[in-house]
């Protein structure tokens, strides 16, 4: 299930970009257990109390957010991204100088 986002973290490693997880499971501990059971290589937050999905009006899971370097988020949807890498690797080329 986390195939291609483990390899976007590992292609884009030495590129400005991080992919951030937030998590809602009931319990911290089913929340731990996922992150080492799927061996998430990227940065999760456990969200017990859903703070962090009100404040982005998180609605449905998984929700996808590209968020630029500014803080801006340039796309989501509840569900795939339609052309995500596409809409990174644009991202990460309009940072080039």
């Amino acid at each position: 299930m986390y195939d291609h986002e483990r390899s976007l973290v590992k292609e884009l490693a030495d590129k400005p970009f991080a992919l951030l997880g937030v998590n809602t499971d009931r319990t911290l501990e089913t929340f731990q257990n996922a992150v080492k059971d799927n061996n998430l290589n990227w940065r999760s937050f456990y969200d017990g109390k859903r703070e962090i999905s009100k404040s982005y009006g998180i609605r449905g899971f998984p929700t996808i957010m590209l968020i630029d370097a500014d803080g801006v988020v340039v796309a989501n949807s509840v569900g795939a991204m339609k052309d995500l890498d596409a809409k990174i690797k644009a991202l990460l080329g309009a940072m080039e100088p």
